[in-house]
């Protein structure tokens, strides 16, 4: 298996901070966002690969493993990949403690790979996870075993709702994903867990619901908040501008004259929705200075600064 080097995919220094990840994330992400690049395979593999490398460096835990793993990626290789082994000798990783656990098997045959992530990301982050056994089986009040897993959602997904198909001991399950899902969200599946014995009572299986990082929405509380790119001369003479949103439609934003990059606009019932309802939807202005002028461009900008009082 290839090593995937994140840093590199992103191209920012492994002493990065996360303002600077995802800054650089969102450059990337906005360059090859399959929405600027419709029927461009190249360009959705690349959004992909960016969307991987920013989902393991902007989470300060995954970040920690992943740093681990480079350092040590021969002796990884050399256990045959599995990462609880690996940690036990090179990241620390605890056993016990705990009546809950991880998935074990193959993360894929569970979910379809539904995060849409590479077999790097997946056989390492995805689920060769730990038992977390605790305690000898005769102390335990029961043989049920509840099982965690992680479900990458895409932040559309979130916002309409969808349906994912999952596997659970060769059994297809569909999964429905109700508007307004919020990041951390847990799923309870009844009965689907494991057991301790065989034919014993079976736990639980809890999907723990991760919407994925959007490089141009973002989720505060029950509002969204779209990042809005605005030519300096559209924010000083006045305009529109148009906004994909994320059940697909395209809105006109009316930009005052004389606004200022940090400025917030409000718009009533376009955010996320809700038992029927809907949050507001912010739109947070970023204005671009113009870069290189020519010649002619300053002198043009001079004039201007000399027309106007001091």
């Amino acid at each position: 298996m290839e090593f995937k080097d994140y840093y590199k995919i992103l191209g920012v220094e492994k002493t990065a901070a996360q303002d600077e990840i995802k800054k650089a994330y969102r450059k990337l992400a906005m360059k090859h966002h399959p929405d600027r690049n419709p029927n461009n395979k190249a360009a959705e593999e690349k959004f992909k690969e960016i969307t991987e490398a920013n989902e393991v460096l902007s989470d300060p835990e995954k970040r920690k493993k992943y740093d681990a793993l480079g350092a040590n990626w021969k002796q990884y290789q050399h256990t045959g990949g599995g990462s609880e082994d690996f940690f036990s000798q090179y990241g620390g990783a605890q056993r016990g403690g705990s009546t809950s656990y991880e998935f074990s098997g193959d993360f894929g045959d569970l979910f379809g790979n539904i995060g849409g992530f590479s077999d790097f990301f997946e056989s390492f982050f995805g689920g060769g996870g730990r038992s977390g056994r605790s305690g000898d089986a005769s102390q335990q009040q029961t043989t049920a075993v509840d099982v965690e897993a992680e479900m990458n959602i895409a932040l559309e997904e979130a916002f309409n709702g969808s349906e994912r198909q999952i596997i659970v001991d060769g059994k297809k399950l569909k999964i429905k994903i109700n508007p307004g899902t919020k990041d951390g969200q847990r799923l309870r599946l009844k009965g689907l867990g494991r057991s301790r014995t065989q034919g014993g009572g079976r736990g639980d299986l809890f999907l723990n619901v991760h919407i994925l990082y959007h490089p141009f929405y973002e989720i505060k509380g029950n509002d969204l908040y779209y990042n809005l790119d605005v030519d300096l001369y559209t924010a000083v003479l006045g305009g529109k501008e148009n906004i994909k949103t994320l059940d697909g439609k395209t809105i006109s934003i009316s930009i005052p004259a004389g606004t200022e990059s940090g400025k917030t606009l409000r718009l009533k019932n376009l955010g996320m929705k809700n038992e029927g309802l809907r949050s507001n939807l912010f739109v947070k202005i970023h204005v671009l200075i113009p870069k290189d002028l020519s010649v002619k461009e300053k002198e043009w900008f001079e004039r201007l600064k000399k027309l106007r009082p001091e």
